[in-house]
Protein backbone atom coordinates (compact mmCIF):
# COMPACT_ATOMS: atom_id res chain seq x y z
CA UNK A 1 0.00 0.00 0.00
CA UNK A 2 1.40 3.73 -1.20
CA UNK A 3 1.70 6.02 1.38
CA UNK A 4 1.87 4.11 4.53
CA UNK A 5 3.38 6.14 7.47
CA UNK A 6 7.21 5.01 8.24
CA UNK A 7 9.22 6.13 11.87
CA UNK A 8 13.09 7.41 11.34
CA UNK A 9 14.80 7.09 14.72
CA UNK A 10 17.91 7.79 13.88
CA UNK A 11 20.84 11.49 13.74
CA UNK A 12 20.60 13.85 11.28
CA UNK A 13 22.93 15.48 8.70
CA UNK A 14 22.62 18.94 7.54
CA UNK A 15 24.35 18.10 4.06
CA UNK A 16 21.27 15.85 3.18
CA UNK A 17 23.00 12.71 2.74
CA UNK A 18 22.99 10.20 5.54
CA UNK A 19 21.15 10.03 8.43
CA UNK A 20 17.35 11.62 8.73
CA UNK A 21 17.74 13.06 5.88
CA UNK A 22 18.27 10.48 3.69
CA UNK A 23 16.05 8.19 5.56
CA UNK A 24 12.73 10.58 4.56
CA UNK A 25 14.25 10.47 1.01
CA UNK A 26 14.37 7.21 1.00
CA UNK A 27 10.91 6.41 2.47
CA UNK A 28 9.21 8.60 0.30
CA UNK A 29 11.19 7.09 -3.16
CA UNK A 30 9.98 3.56 -1.98
CA UNK A 31 6.29 4.55 -1.39
CA UNK A 32 5.66 5.16 2.37
CA UNK A 33 5.06 8.86 4.15
CA UNK A 34 7.94 9.52 6.29
CA UNK A 35 8.02 10.51 10.20
CA UNK A 36 11.10 11.63 12.15
CA UNK A 37 12.39 11.30 16.03
CA UNK A 38 16.19 13.14 16.44
CA UNK A 39 18.20 11.26 18.32
CA UNK A 40 21.66 13.50 17.49
CA UNK A 41 22.25 16.56 16.01
CA UNK A 42 25.47 16.59 13.42
CA UNK A 43 27.85 19.19 11.78
CA UNK A 44 28.62 17.02 9.02
CA UNK A 45 28.85 17.32 5.17
CA UNK A 46 30.66 14.94 2.55
CA UNK A 47 34.30 15.44 3.46
CA UNK A 48 33.42 14.07 7.56
CA UNK A 49 31.36 14.84 10.87
CA UNK A 50 32.79 17.83 13.11
CA UNK A 51 30.71 17.90 15.96
CA UNK A 52 27.71 15.90 17.63
CA UNK A 53 25.08 17.26 20.11
CA UNK A 54 22.44 15.27 21.58
CA UNK A 55 19.18 16.54 23.18
CA UNK A 56 18.35 15.34 26.21
CA UNK A 57 17.07 11.95 26.80
CA UNK A 58 13.26 13.57 28.00
CA UNK A 59 13.34 15.67 24.74
CA UNK A 60 13.53 12.03 22.76
CA UNK A 61 11.22 10.78 25.02
CA UNK A 62 8.92 13.67 24.58
CA UNK A 63 9.65 13.35 20.44
CA UNK A 64 8.63 9.76 20.31
CA UNK A 65 5.30 9.78 22.44
CA UNK A 66 4.40 12.56 20.10
CA UNK A 67 4.68 10.63 17.22
CA UNK A 68 3.62 7.65 18.25
CA UNK A 69 -0.02 8.89 19.91
CA UNK A 70 -0.79 10.47 16.88
CA UNK A 71 0.64 8.80 13.81
CA UNK A 72 1.18 5.02 14.27
CA UNK A 73 4.03 3.56 11.81
CA UNK A 74 3.66 0.71 10.24
CA UNK A 75 7.22 0.12 10.57
CA UNK A 76 10.11 1.95 12.29
CA UNK A 77 14.01 2.18 11.05
CA UNK A 78 16.11 3.08 13.60
CA UNK A 79 19.77 4.47 13.18
CA UNK A 80 22.37 6.29 14.87
CA UNK A 81 21.43 5.80 19.00
CA UNK A 82 25.22 7.35 20.48
CA UNK A 83 24.49 6.34 23.96
CA UNK A 84 23.52 3.42 26.25
CA UNK A 85 20.54 6.19 28.16
CA UNK A 86 19.37 7.03 24.10
CA UNK A 87 19.38 3.31 23.11
CA UNK A 88 17.61 2.60 26.48
CA UNK A 89 14.83 5.38 26.17
CA UNK A 90 14.57 4.13 22.37
CA UNK A 91 14.11 0.36 23.84
CA UNK A 92 11.17 1.28 26.54
CA UNK A 93 9.24 2.99 23.34
CA UNK A 94 8.87 -0.22 21.56
CA UNK A 95 8.20 -2.31 25.03
CA UNK A 96 5.55 0.10 25.50
CA UNK A 97 3.68 -0.98 21.89
CA UNK A 98 4.31 -4.29 22.64
CA UNK A 99 2.93 -4.41 25.92
CA UNK A 100 -0.07 -2.81 24.31
CA UNK A 101 0.01 -5.20 21.01
CA UNK A 102 0.85 -2.29 18.77
CA UNK A 103 4.07 -2.81 17.82
CA UNK A 104 5.18 -2.11 14.42
CA UNK A 105 8.01 -3.50 12.28
CA UNK A 106 11.13 -3.02 13.62
CA UNK A 107 14.35 -2.72 11.34
CA UNK A 108 17.76 -1.63 13.19
CA UNK A 109 20.44 -0.09 11.64
CA UNK A 110 23.68 -0.53 14.17
CA UNK A 111 25.64 2.09 13.62
CA UNK A 112 28.87 1.17 15.93
CA UNK A 113 32.14 1.27 13.51
CA UNK A 114 33.09 4.52 12.18
CA UNK A 115 34.83 3.99 9.31
CA UNK A 116 37.99 4.63 10.00
CA UNK A 117 37.74 1.47 11.96
CA UNK A 118 36.92 3.30 15.30
CA UNK A 119 34.30 2.15 17.97
CA UNK A 120 31.40 4.65 17.93
CA UNK A 121 29.41 3.11 21.35
CA UNK A 122 31.35 2.35 24.79
CA UNK A 123 30.84 -0.95 26.73
CA UNK A 124 27.27 0.04 28.27
CA UNK A 125 26.11 1.24 24.68
CA UNK A 126 26.64 -1.84 23.10
CA UNK A 127 25.28 -4.26 25.78
CA UNK A 128 22.54 -1.80 25.60
CA UNK A 129 22.18 -2.44 21.69
CA UNK A 130 22.03 -6.36 22.44
CA UNK A 131 18.64 -5.47 24.98
CA UNK A 132 17.33 -3.12 22.21
CA UNK A 133 17.36 -6.48 19.97
CA UNK A 134 15.01 -8.69 22.02
CA UNK A 135 12.19 -5.83 20.22
CA UNK A 136 12.88 -5.59 17.01
CA UNK A 137 12.59 -7.98 13.65
CA UNK A 138 15.57 -6.86 10.83
CA UNK A 139 19.38 -5.94 12.19
CA UNK A 140 21.26 -4.79 9.39
CA UNK A 141 25.10 -4.80 10.18
CA UNK A 142 28.20 -4.59 7.76
CA UNK A 143 31.34 -6.63 8.32
CA UNK A 144 32.79 -4.63 10.93
CA UNK A 145 29.70 -4.26 12.70
CA UNK A 146 28.97 -7.79 12.57
CA UNK A 147 32.41 -8.57 14.20
CA UNK A 148 31.71 -6.53 17.38
CA UNK A 149 27.85 -8.08 17.79
CA UNK A 150 28.87 -11.47 17.29
CA UNK A 151 31.75 -11.07 19.41
CA UNK A 152 34.20 -12.38 16.89
CA UNK A 153 36.83 -11.00 14.46
CA UNK A 154 35.93 -8.83 11.34
CA UNK A 155 34.64 -11.04 8.73
CA UNK A 156 36.65 -11.53 5.56
CA UNK A 157 34.39 -13.37 3.23
CA UNK A 158 31.23 -14.49 2.58
CA UNK A 159 31.40 -17.50 4.40
CA UNK A 160 32.42 -15.86 7.77
CA UNK A 161 28.80 -13.65 7.31
CA UNK A 162 26.81 -16.39 7.27
CA UNK A 163 28.79 -18.26 10.10
CA UNK A 164 28.47 -14.71 12.47
CA UNK A 165 25.08 -13.54 11.52
CA UNK A 166 23.44 -17.43 12.00
CA UNK A 167 24.86 -16.83 15.75
CA UNK A 168 23.07 -13.14 15.99
CA UNK A 169 20.17 -14.55 14.66
CA UNK A 170 19.59 -17.62 17.15
CA UNK A 171 20.97 -14.99 19.82
CA UNK A 172 18.66 -12.63 19.12
CA UNK A 173 15.85 -14.26 17.76
CA UNK A 174 16.17 -11.75 14.78
CA UNK A 175 16.32 -11.76 10.96
CA UNK A 176 20.06 -10.70 9.70
CA UNK A 177 21.07 -8.88 6.81
CA UNK A 178 24.89 -9.06 6.94
CA UNK A 179 26.36 -6.85 4.23
CA UNK A 180 29.01 -7.47 1.62
CA UNK A 181 30.20 -4.19 0.98
CA UNK A 182 33.24 -3.93 2.97
CA UNK A 183 34.22 -7.81 1.18
CA UNK A 184 34.81 -5.96 -2.38
CA UNK A 185 38.43 -5.22 -2.44
CA UNK A 186 39.67 -5.79 -6.70
CA UNK A 187 35.88 -5.63 -7.37
CA UNK A 188 35.69 -3.82 -10.63
CA UNK A 189 32.24 -2.37 -12.07
CA UNK A 190 30.52 -5.17 -13.56
CA UNK A 191 31.37 -7.31 -10.78
CA UNK A 192 29.19 -8.97 -7.93
CA UNK A 193 28.31 -8.38 -4.08
CA UNK A 194 26.72 -10.53 -1.81
CA UNK A 195 24.83 -9.66 1.06
CA UNK A 196 23.36 -12.94 2.95
CA UNK A 197 20.10 -12.82 4.74
CA UNK A 198 19.43 -15.17 7.82
CA UNK A 199 16.08 -16.02 9.16
CA UNK A 200 15.94 -16.45 13.06
CA UNK A 201 15.93 -20.28 12.42
CA UNK A 202 19.31 -19.90 10.80
CA UNK A 203 18.19 -20.34 7.11
CA UNK A 204 20.46 -18.61 4.64
CA UNK A 205 19.67 -16.64 1.44
CA UNK A 206 22.37 -14.64 -0.76
CA UNK A 207 21.22 -11.74 -2.05
CA UNK A 208 23.78 -10.83 -5.00
CA UNK A 209 23.77 -7.01 -6.64
CA UNK A 210 26.29 -5.49 -9.08
CA UNK A 211 29.53 -3.81 -7.72
CA UNK A 212 29.31 -0.21 -8.37
CA UNK A 213 32.62 1.71 -9.10
CA UNK A 214 31.89 5.45 -7.23
CA UNK A 215 33.02 6.94 -4.41
CA UNK A 216 29.71 8.43 -3.69
CA UNK A 217 28.56 5.88 -1.49
CA UNK A 218 27.59 8.81 1.89
CA UNK A 219 24.84 7.36 3.55
CA UNK A 220 24.49 3.69 1.81
CA UNK A 221 23.06 1.86 5.27
CA UNK A 222 20.84 4.21 6.27
CA UNK A 223 19.27 4.11 2.75
CA UNK A 224 19.05 0.40 2.73
CA UNK A 225 17.38 0.13 6.36
CA UNK A 226 15.11 2.51 5.32
CA UNK A 227 14.30 1.04 2.35
CA UNK A 228 13.56 -2.60 4.22
CA UNK A 229 11.33 -0.41 6.71
CA UNK A 230 9.42 0.67 3.78
CA UNK A 231 8.63 -2.07 1.85
CA UNK A 232 8.07 -4.10 4.71
CA UNK A 233 5.40 -1.50 5.98
CA UNK A 234 3.59 -2.12 2.27
CA UNK A 235 3.60 -5.58 2.92
CA UNK A 236 6.70 -7.56 1.82
CA UNK A 237 7.96 -9.90 3.39
CA UNK A 238 11.52 -9.82 4.48
CA UNK A 239 13.19 -11.97 1.77
CA UNK A 240 10.92 -9.95 -0.52
CA UNK A 241 11.74 -6.43 1.18
CA UNK A 242 15.38 -7.33 0.73
CA UNK A 243 15.49 -8.20 -2.95
CA UNK A 244 13.24 -4.76 -3.68
CA UNK A 245 15.69 -2.50 -0.86
CA UNK A 246 18.81 -3.34 -2.90
CA UNK A 247 17.93 -3.20 -6.43
CA UNK A 248 16.77 0.04 -5.23
CA UNK A 249 19.82 0.95 -3.56
CA UNK A 250 21.75 -0.40 -6.01
CA UNK A 251 19.78 1.90 -8.32
CA UNK A 252 20.32 5.14 -6.35
CA UNK A 253 24.34 4.14 -6.26
CA UNK A 254 24.10 3.35 -10.03
CA UNK A 255 23.15 7.44 -10.18
CA UNK A 256 25.28 8.72 -7.71
CA UNK A 257 27.82 10.10 -9.87
CA UNK A 258 24.73 12.43 -11.82
CA UNK A 259 24.29 14.25 -8.66
CA UNK A 260 27.91 15.75 -7.70
CA UNK A 261 27.26 17.25 -4.63
CA UNK A 262 30.16 17.81 -2.19
CA UNK A 263 34.01 18.12 -2.47
CA UNK A 264 33.97 14.05 -0.80
CA UNK A 265 32.04 11.09 -0.77
CA UNK A 266 28.59 12.35 -2.10
CA UNK A 267 25.41 10.92 -1.17
CA UNK A 268 23.57 8.18 -3.42
CA UNK A 269 20.61 9.57 -5.55
CA UNK A 270 18.05 8.84 -3.63
CA UNK A 271 15.33 10.20 -6.00
CA UNK A 272 16.51 8.62 -9.21
CA UNK A 273 13.99 6.57 -9.84
CA UNK A 274 11.34 9.37 -9.20
CA UNK A 275 13.36 11.80 -11.36
CA UNK A 276 13.61 9.00 -14.44
CA UNK A 277 9.95 9.35 -14.27
CA UNK A 278 10.06 5.59 -13.12
CA UNK A 279 7.64 6.18 -10.02
CA UNK A 280 7.78 4.16 -6.69
CA UNK A 281 9.10 0.71 -6.78
CA UNK A 282 5.81 -2.23 -7.13
CA UNK A 283 5.94 -5.24 -4.36
CA UNK A 284 5.53 -7.31 -7.07
CA UNK A 285 3.54 -9.64 -4.14
CA UNK A 286 1.48 -12.03 -6.24
CA UNK A 287 4.82 -12.00 -8.36
CA UNK A 288 7.10 -13.49 -5.43
CA UNK A 289 4.02 -15.95 -4.95
CA UNK A 290 4.04 -17.32 -8.06
CA UNK A 291 7.93 -17.58 -7.69
CA UNK A 292 7.32 -19.70 -4.71
CA UNK A 293 5.16 -22.15 -6.56
CA UNK A 294 7.70 -22.80 -9.22
CA UNK A 295 9.32 -25.74 -8.07
CA UNK A 296 5.20 -26.92 -8.27
CA UNK A 297 4.98 -25.47 -11.46
CA UNK A 298 7.45 -27.69 -13.09
CA UNK A 299 5.93 -30.46 -11.51
CA UNK A 300 3.23 -30.21 -14.70
CA UNK A 301 6.17 -31.04 -16.99
CA UNK A 302 5.88 -34.93 -15.85
CA UNK A 303 1.96 -34.92 -16.88
CA UNK A 304 0.66 -36.97 -19.46
CA UNK A 305 -0.02 -34.31 -21.63
CA UNK A 306 2.89 -32.19 -21.12
CA UNK A 307 4.98 -35.09 -21.61
CA UNK A 308 4.00 -36.13 -24.83
CA UNK A 309 3.75 -32.88 -26.46
CA UNK A 310 7.72 -32.55 -25.19
CA UNK A 311 7.86 -36.00 -27.34
CA UNK A 312 6.19 -34.21 -30.18
CA UNK A 313 3.48 -36.73 -31.19
CA UNK A 314 0.10 -37.06 -28.78
CA UNK A 315 -1.88 -40.06 -28.74
CA UNK A 316 -5.30 -39.08 -30.30
CA UNK A 317 -7.48 -40.49 -27.80
CA UNK A 318 -5.76 -38.83 -24.69
CA UNK A 319 -5.28 -35.13 -26.69
CA UNK A 320 -9.14 -35.55 -27.66
CA UNK A 321 -9.80 -36.31 -24.05
CA UNK A 322 -7.59 -33.18 -22.87
CA UNK A 323 -8.65 -30.52 -25.77
CA UNK A 324 -12.16 -31.58 -25.01
CA UNK A 325 -12.14 -31.01 -21.47
CA UNK A 326 -10.49 -27.81 -22.06
CA UNK A 327 -13.03 -26.63 -24.48
CA UNK A 328 -15.58 -26.87 -21.52
CA UNK A 329 -13.31 -25.53 -19.30
CA UNK A 330 -13.05 -22.29 -21.28
CA UNK A 331 -17.05 -22.04 -21.15
CA UNK A 332 -16.64 -21.65 -17.67
CA UNK A 333 -13.26 -19.62 -17.43
CA UNK A 334 -14.90 -17.17 -19.44
CA UNK A 335 -17.73 -16.55 -17.22
CA UNK A 336 -15.35 -16.02 -14.66
CA UNK A 337 -13.55 -13.24 -16.44
CA UNK A 338 -16.81 -11.68 -17.42
CA UNK A 339 -17.15 -11.33 -13.33
CA UNK A 340 -13.70 -10.40 -13.26
CA UNK A 341 -14.24 -7.24 -15.59
CA UNK A 342 -17.66 -6.17 -14.26
CA UNK A 343 -15.95 -6.36 -10.67
CA UNK A 344 -12.80 -3.72 -12.10
CA UNK A 345 -15.25 -1.80 -13.47
CA UNK A 346 -17.46 -1.67 -10.26
CA UNK A 347 -13.96 -0.25 -9.30
CA UNK A 348 -14.00 2.17 -11.38
CA UNK A 349 -10.94 0.26 -13.20
CA UNK A 350 -11.35 0.73 -17.07
CA UNK A 351 -8.15 -0.43 -17.88
CA UNK A 352 -8.71 -3.84 -16.07
CA UNK A 353 -12.50 -3.97 -16.84
CA UNK A 354 -11.02 -4.03 -20.86
CA UNK A 355 -8.31 -6.52 -20.07
CA UNK A 356 -10.38 -9.22 -18.35
CA UNK A 357 -13.56 -8.53 -21.24
CA UNK A 358 -10.66 -8.74 -24.01
CA UNK A 359 -9.03 -11.88 -22.09
CA UNK A 360 -13.02 -13.82 -22.01
CA UNK A 361 -13.43 -12.79 -26.12
CA UNK A 362 -10.32 -14.79 -26.40
CA UNK A 363 -11.22 -18.10 -24.37
CA UNK A 364 -14.82 -17.97 -25.93
CA UNK A 365 -13.58 -17.04 -29.70
CA UNK A 366 -9.85 -17.44 -30.28
CA UNK A 367 -8.63 -20.05 -28.52
CA UNK A 368 -11.37 -22.52 -29.22
CA UNK A 369 -10.94 -22.19 -32.99
CA UNK A 370 -7.25 -24.25 -31.85
CA UNK A 371 -9.18 -26.93 -30.17
CA UNK A 372 -12.27 -27.34 -32.90
CA UNK A 373 -9.69 -27.11 -35.86
CA UNK A 374 -7.51 -30.01 -33.69
CA UNK A 375 -10.86 -31.79 -33.31
CA UNK A 376 -12.14 -31.58 -30.30
CA UNK A 377 -15.77 -31.19 -29.45
CA UNK A 378 -17.40 -29.91 -26.22
CA UNK A 379 -17.79 -33.22 -23.71
CA UNK A 380 -19.90 -33.02 -20.71
CA UNK A 381 -17.46 -31.83 -17.67
CA UNK A 382 -15.46 -34.65 -15.92
CA UNK A 383 -14.41 -34.76 -12.59
CA UNK A 384 -11.46 -32.36 -12.98
CA UNK A 385 -13.18 -30.32 -15.02
CA UNK A 386 -15.68 -30.09 -12.53
CA UNK A 387 -13.40 -29.42 -9.28
CA UNK A 388 -11.80 -26.99 -11.08
CA UNK A 389 -15.17 -24.71 -11.91
CA UNK A 390 -16.32 -25.36 -8.35
CA UNK A 391 -12.54 -23.58 -7.31
CA UNK A 392 -13.48 -20.68 -9.47
CA UNK A 393 -16.74 -20.26 -8.22
CA UNK A 394 -15.65 -20.18 -4.81
CA UNK A 395 -13.22 -17.72 -5.47
CA UNK A 396 -15.42 -15.47 -6.88
CA UNK A 397 -17.33 -15.60 -4.36
CA UNK A 398 -14.55 -14.20 -2.03
CA UNK A 399 -14.44 -11.45 -3.94
CA UNK A 400 -12.46 -9.71 -7.35
CA UNK A 401 -8.63 -9.90 -5.42
CA UNK A 402 -9.19 -13.81 -5.14
CA UNK A 403 -10.93 -14.58 -8.11
CA UNK A 404 -7.74 -12.67 -9.82
CA UNK A 405 -5.54 -14.54 -8.02
CA UNK A 406 -7.50 -17.76 -9.13
CA UNK A 407 -7.49 -16.74 -12.48
CA UNK A 408 -3.81 -16.33 -13.09
CA UNK A 409 -2.64 -19.47 -13.06
CA UNK A 410 -4.30 -20.36 -16.46
CA UNK A 411 -2.40 -17.62 -18.05
CA UNK A 412 1.03 -17.95 -16.35
CA UNK A 413 1.44 -21.70 -16.10
CA UNK A 414 0.02 -22.05 -20.21
CA UNK A 415 3.13 -19.36 -20.74
CA UNK A 416 5.53 -21.15 -19.37
CA UNK A 417 4.80 -24.36 -20.51
CA UNK A 418 4.62 -23.71 -23.93
CA UNK A 419 7.94 -21.61 -23.99
CA UNK A 420 9.73 -24.69 -22.00
CA UNK A 421 8.47 -26.16 -25.03
CA UNK A 422 9.23 -24.28 -27.70
CA UNK A 423 13.13 -24.67 -28.20
CA UNK A 424 13.01 -28.61 -28.03
CA UNK A 425 10.29 -28.60 -30.67
CA UNK A 426 11.52 -31.14 -33.28
CA UNK A 427 11.30 -30.28 -36.55
CA UNK A 428 9.06 -33.69 -37.59
CA UNK A 429 6.64 -32.88 -34.51
CA UNK A 430 2.78 -34.07 -34.87
CA UNK A 431 1.20 -30.76 -36.48
CA UNK A 432 -1.45 -30.85 -33.79
CA UNK A 433 1.81 -30.64 -31.38
CA UNK A 434 3.20 -27.92 -33.06
CA UNK A 435 0.02 -25.78 -33.04
CA UNK A 436 -0.43 -26.17 -29.22
CA UNK A 437 2.98 -25.44 -28.39
CA UNK A 438 3.08 -22.26 -31.25
CA UNK A 439 0.32 -20.55 -29.78
CA UNK A 440 0.88 -20.78 -25.69
CA UNK A 441 4.45 -20.17 -27.07
CA UNK A 442 3.67 -17.01 -28.10
CA UNK A 443 5.44 -13.77 -27.43
CA UNK A 444 1.99 -11.97 -27.56
CA UNK A 445 0.20 -14.72 -25.32
CA UNK A 446 3.29 -14.32 -22.63
CA UNK A 447 3.09 -10.46 -23.04
CA UNK A 448 -0.73 -11.28 -21.57
CA UNK A 449 0.25 -13.29 -18.70
CA UNK A 450 2.75 -10.83 -17.93
CA UNK A 451 0.32 -7.94 -17.71
CA UNK A 452 -2.49 -10.53 -15.70
CA UNK A 453 0.39 -10.86 -13.22
CA UNK A 454 1.19 -7.23 -12.94
CA UNK A 455 -2.73 -6.41 -12.36
CA UNK A 456 -2.80 -9.44 -9.46
CA UNK A 457 0.29 -7.58 -8.09
CA UNK A 458 -0.88 -3.91 -7.45
CA UNK A 459 -4.41 -6.11 -6.16
CA UNK A 460 -2.31 -7.97 -3.76
CA UNK A 461 -0.28 -4.58 -2.62
CA UNK A 462 -3.29 -2.64 -1.54
CA UNK A 463 -5.26 -5.72 0.16
CA UNK A 464 -5.27 -6.62 3.81
CA UNK A 465 -3.27 -9.32 5.02
CA UNK A 466 -6.24 -11.78 5.12
CA UNK A 467 -7.28 -11.09 1.60
CA UNK A 468 -3.73 -11.31 0.81
CA UNK A 469 -3.74 -14.98 2.36
CA UNK A 470 -7.01 -15.55 0.76
CA UNK A 471 -5.03 -14.27 -2.69
CA UNK A 472 -2.23 -16.77 -2.28
CA UNK A 473 -4.02 -20.11 -1.45
CA UNK A 474 -6.61 -19.45 -4.14
CA UNK A 475 -3.39 -19.29 -6.74
CA UNK A 476 -1.57 -22.21 -5.10
CA UNK A 477 -4.97 -24.36 -5.55
CA UNK A 478 -5.45 -23.38 -9.06
CA UNK A 479 -2.09 -24.60 -9.81
CA UNK A 480 -2.74 -27.63 -8.53
CA UNK A 481 -6.19 -27.74 -10.74
CA UNK A 482 -4.05 -27.23 -13.60
CA UNK A 483 -1.57 -29.60 -13.19
CA UNK A 484 -4.63 -32.37 -12.48
CA UNK A 485 -5.89 -30.76 -15.63
CA UNK A 486 -2.93 -31.59 -17.77
CA UNK A 487 -2.83 -35.26 -16.09
CA UNK A 488 -5.09 -37.48 -18.18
Amino acid sequence: MIGVPVLSIAGSDPSGGAGIQADLKTISACGGYGMSVLTALTAQNTRGVSAVFVPPTEFLAQQLDAVLTDVPPAAIKIGMLGSATVIDTVREALFALEAAGVRPLVVLDPVMVATSGDRLLDADAEAALHRLMAHVDLVTPNAPELGVLAAGAEPTCTADLVTQARALAHRHHVWVLAKGGHLVDGLTAGGTVTDVLLSPQGDVQAVDHPFVETTNTHGTGCSLSSALATFAARGADWPAATRLAVDYLAHALAHADELGIGSGHGPVHHLAGLWDGEGVPSLGLASGWWAQLAARARASDATTVVRALASGSVEPELFQLYLGQDLAYLQDYAEHLDAASNAAADRGDVDGAAFWAASATVCREEEPELHTRLGAEVPEPDAVTRAYADHLASASAAGYPVLVAALLPCFSLYAEVGARLAPDLADDAAAEVRDWVTTYADPGFAAVAAEAMARLDELAEDADPATRERMRRAMAQSLEREIAFFDR
